[in-house]
């Protein structure tokens, strides 16, 4: 007798990048142009940009890390000045304050993993040039509070909007507040492959960004400034344009699987799921849960990934727990418990446009499957 096995189930990955005809059309339609580089598919890009930040500017730039490092340039962020930014973020985040010269503090966040107004407020001193809000996982930062600390102080403003694409704070896009800095990497909501912008509503800046992104070039060897190479290419212009051009399906399509998500999930004691604070439109980019204490996360996850699913940690630690940065002397380590928490229980689960109804289903029993267990 023949046992016939059920065929397996394909596995769910964390994210997955929806790249159909279009894409590969318009990427073959630069590559039989001639013009690889900086050019008309990049100004199309940028005026997408524009659209989604709700922003008089977007100055593309060749990735979401670049885009920091441009951004705290242009406002001469340097020596003997501070940034105030989360302790939960990817080191990006922290990379680019410190090539400045400038010294890092740690404001610590809420439990909705974004930074806690109080606790920047605490924080500025005289030191302080700018703070630089994270929008973790596509949720934008409480940025009422925020700006007005920064107006009352003289601050400047550069948010880390690298995963939150189409987010919004009272119907004002993430990206708007001040400079907005945005990444393009393969697994962002809108990917480029590799690829940033900086949005701004500041004419000179855009127009000193633009310049140094171009080896310091106003036009053709008219040298305004020391500059970089800094540009985006036309080919990864292509790839993101016609996926900004239906960035509001994409954004939909995260939001109703965070949705069914938070239904399967919200009655198990042992998960919290994320909440969306009023007035806050959440892009999605992750959806991550906090498990309760005392579960073991790693054995979580290995269950998870033995049933077809992948998930993620983002972050496994504070970014000052890295050899790199524990004993630098420009990183300060503030007293952030409550980040200090949430990076020994969060667990990111997928929640890409790609999913089926039935796959959110797996999604959600395996997770209870391996909470039985661990």
């Amino acid at each position: 007798m023949t046992v016939t096995q059920a065929p397996a189930q394909p596995r769910i990955r964390i994210s997955a990048p929806q790249l159909g005809p279009d894409v590969e059309n318009l990427v073959l339609s630069v590559l039989r142009s001639g013009h690889l580089a900086q050019g008309p598919m990049v100004e199309r890009f940028e005026a997408l940009c524009t659209a989604m930040a709700g922003t008089a500017h977007a100055v593309a730039l060749a990735n979401g890390t670049v885009a920091l490092d441009a951004a705290l340039a242009v406002l001469d962020i340097g020596p003997g000045q501070e940034v105030i930014t989360s302790p939960f973020t990817f080191a990006a985040t922290i990379n680019a304050i410190l090539r400045t010269g400038a010294s890092v503090r740690f404001a610590d966040i809420r439990d909705d993993f974004t930074i806690d107004p109080a606790s920047v407020s605490a924080l500025i001193g005289p030191a302080t040039t700018a703070i630089m809000p994270v929008h973790l996982y596509g949720l934008p930062c409480d940025m009422s509070p925020i700006m007005s600390l920064a107006a009352s102080h003289g601050l400047a403003m550069v948010e880390d909007a690298a995963q939150a694409h189409a987010a919004s704070v009272d119907g004002r896009p993430a990206g708007s507040f001040g400079l907005g800095c945005f990444s393009f990497y393969a697994t962002k909501n809108v990917t480029s492959g590799e690829g940033g912008c900086v949005t701004t509503d500041d004419s000179m800046l855009a127009e000193r960004l633009r310049a140094m992104r171009n080896q310091g070039m106003r036009s053709r060897y008219d040298y305004a400034m020391i500059g970089q190479n800094w540009r985006m290419t036309d080919v990864a212009a292509a790839i993101a344009i016609p996926q900004m051009e239906h960035l509001d399906d994409i954004t939909r399509a995260r939001q109703d699987n965070a949705a069914v998500l938070t239904s399967l999930l919200h009655t198990n004691p042992s998960v919290t799921t994320p909440s969306v604070p009023a007035g806050r439109r959440h892009a999605w980019h992750q959806y991550t849960v906090l498990l309760e204490h005392g579960i073991d996360r790693d054995r979580v996850a290995t269950s998870m990934s033995s049933d077809g699913i992948d998930t993620g940690v983002y972050y496994p630690g504070l970014v000052w727990d890295h050899d790199a940065y524990r004993h630098h002397p420009s990183v300060h380590r503030d007293h952030t418990p409550v980040a200090r928490d949430c990076i020994l229980r969060c667990l990111s689960l997928p929640v890409h446009p790609g999913l089926s109804g039935h796959d959110l289903q797996r999604v959600a029993e395996s997770l209870e499957r391996a909470l039985l267990v661990a």
